[in-house]
């Protein structure tokens, strides 16, 4: 009976699933037969001339979800250490609970919080002295008027990332074999010996399969990243311009058509969101198989 249970919901979840895939495909077709791949490195999107790119909003997913990807992960590795290793019991209690619940705050919460507080403080004062001590390169360039910027939406992307990175690496820390941590400092390893020598490499497969579920949700994010990112409509070398992300354009144009090819160009963006989604799963999945069977070779 429960197998059959257990059957039965993954058939359904596998027919969903090829649902979804079908419909979003079937809908991108007029724009995969009229653009092709160049749609991918095109730039230009005017719906009232017919003519469709995606190249700036690739670009800016790819700008702002590695961002996020390289600032969440060291600061969710490090929480996860400090409350699995390091903090005392009764702190691990209160601050593990509220790393969770950060990840429970709707995005559009994050993005109204993003434009009310975050955007005006990082024009007035993040923006302009990064540009003033890094301003040579590029990608630090003159602070803008609004703080709404790809800047400010990597900021909300890895807000939205560590919950899931600390989260997850807390667990993995914590299901290293206590023998293993003994032995180790009956040997004489101080605690960060420790951590350094035993409990990060033990893990090293998980983590870095929790960054790229990270990067997963950094991908697909829309309604936060919406509301901080400013409809930027150019490529700029500088991360304090304007801009806009595959899921920023979906969620911005899909209520406010020009044309049926322009709901068609839509769904091609919805089409290399779910390949890039399930590429990342992918070699997240490659990564963590290859790692895990070293660090079993290694034992």
């Amino acid at each position: 009976m429960l197998y059959g249970l257990c059957a039965v919901a993954g058939l359904i979840t596998m027919v969903v699933i090829a649902e979804v895939v079908y419909q979003v495909v079937s809908g991108a077709s007029p724009a995969i037969s009229r653009f092709g791949l160049g749609f991918l490195w095109h730039s230009t999107w005017k719906p009232n001339f017919f003519v469709f790119g995606a190249g700036e909003m690739l670009f800016a997913t790819l700008v702002t979800s590695l961002m996020a990807l390289a600032l969440a992960t060291p600061i969710g590795v490090s929480i996860g250490l400090f409350l699995s290793m390091l903090a005392p019991r009764g702190i691990r209690g209160v601050v593990g609970p509220l790393i969770e619940m950060l990840a429970a705050i709707p995005s559009v919460i994050l993005g109204l919080w993003g434009v009310i507080v975050l955007a005006p403080f990082v024009q007035q004062h993040v923006e302009p002295w990064l540009h003033g001590v890094l301003g040579f390169i590029p990608i630090f360039g003159v602070a803008q008027t609004t703080g709404l910027s790809v800047f400010t939406a990597g900021l909300v992307l890895t807000i939205m990332v560590v919950p899931i990175v600390a989260s997850l690496s807390r667990d993995l820390f914590l299901s290293v074999p206590r023998e293993l941590q003994d032995g180790a400092a009956a040997l004489g390893a101080t605690r960060w010996e420790v951590i350094r020598g035993v409990v990060l490499p033990s893990t090293s497969s998980g983590v870095i399969a929790a960054a790229l579920l990270g990067l997963g949700r950094a991908l697909g994010e829309a309604v936060a990243v919406a509301a901080v990112i400013g409809g930027g409509s150019a490529l700029h070398a500088s991360l304090f311009q304007p801009g806009t992300t595959l899921a920023a354009r979906l969620i911005d144009e899909i209520t406010s058509l020009d044309n049926k090819l322009h709901l068609a160009a839509l769904f091609y963006l919805a089409v290399i969101l779910l390949v890039i989604g399930v590429l990342t799963n992918l070699i997240a999945q490659a990564i963590a198989s290859r790692l895990g069977n070293q660090t079993m070779l290694a034992r």
